[in-house]
């Protein structure tokens, strides 16, 4: 009979982690394509299916996971309980918490393998990239669909939305008001200038919004900001590494974003791709009159000669 017990199954998701032996997950792969033989044919498939696409089988639901692997629904749910879950949601959410991106951008990727046998410099930047599409990857997939709308809809119905960030997430806030101002005039940075964030957030309410960035080591402004925003009522829209950064902090959304990079310090590709993807929201969400501010600023800056452009080339008679 064949058995995988529920340890057994996080350990191999586990051993997808980079920073783990890659080894290991091969040994424990090559002892599921032993065992699957002795497996009913419907659950060997369903088995294969999952050893073959991880990913997909982690992102998936049942309906197009059985579609894809050419069996009933059912087959996955039998081999759920073979395993010892007491539903298919239940096996596959060990996959979706355990996957580690170093599968998902493999499609398409050969480059980076070529590039790390042309020697040391060319090996260590396919690390680099390797590890930024990483990044970008786990966080677009933690993003989701659902909680991507809750946040368009909050800061949609908001009275008046702030965004605030301290130190090199100062640059990420700016970038987000600067673009999201076209698509959401209610929406304000801080802080201003020389101010302080608290300075500029003594107009928050309750029909009001905050939307905080943040990574560690968190900054004590941007935590003292989301304590106020808490004690005034505001709805809060937290993008951080983590869903608890401090004592007293209670948010309403969190964007969670990896910033796990190859040097010592945070690396912010997967926050200015989940920004990006927020904002492509709001701009959809806001329609047409959206896009006639968008034009309108556009319009503005080429009227005041905020884009600067050379001389035109002289014509090449033929």
């Amino acid at each position: 009979m064949f058995w995988i017990s529920h340890e057994e199954i996080i350990c191999f998701y586990h051993t997808m982690d980079p920073h783990l032996d890659p080894k290991q997950t091969a040994r424990l792969i090559a002892a599921l394509k032993d065992q699957i033989v002795q497996m009913p044919t419907k659950l060997a498939q369903a088995a294969k299916y999952i050893i073959d696409n991880p990913g997909s089988f982690a992102l998936d639901p049942v309906r197009d996971t059985a579609r894809k692997a050419q069996i009933s629904a059912n087959s996955f749910v039998r081999l759920a309980d073979r395993l010892g879950y007491d539903s298919f949601e239940a096996l596959r959410r060990p996959f979706r918490d355990a996957l580690i991106t170093t599968n998902e951008s493999n499609l398409g990727a050969d480059w980076i393998a070529q590039m790390a046998e042309a020697g040391p410099t060319a090996a260590q930047q396919a690390r680099m990239v390797q590890s930024e599409l990483n990044m970008v990857s786990r966080s677009l997939r933690q993003m989701g669909a659902d909680r991507t709308q809750a946040i368009v809809k909050t800061l949609r119905q908001a009275k008046h939305c702030y965004v605030t960030g301290s130190r090199a997430s100062y640059a990420l806030a700016y970038y987000f008001h600067y673009v999201a101002r076209m698509a959401l005039p209610t929406i304000d940075l801080v802080p201003r200038h020389i101010g302080t964030t608290l300075d500029d957030l003594i107009g928050l309410g309750a029909e009001d919004c905050l939307i905080a960035i943040t990574f560690a080591p968190y900054s004590a402004s941007t935590i003292k900001a989301l304590r106020q925003a808490r004690r005034l009522g505001a709805q809060i829209v937290l993008i951080s590494d983590s869903e608890v950064i401090a004592p007293g902090v209670d948010v309403d959304h969190v964007l969670p974003v990896t910033t796990a990079s190859a040097h010592p310090f945070g690396a912010y590709g997967g926050a200015m791709a989940v920004l990006d993807c927020l904002l492509s929201h709001l701009i959809e969400a806001g329609g047409a009159e959206a896009r006639q501010r968008i034009e309108a600023y556009e319009a503005l800056r080429q009227d005041s000669g905020a884009y600067w452009t050379g001389s035109k080339l002289p014509q090449i008679r033929s």
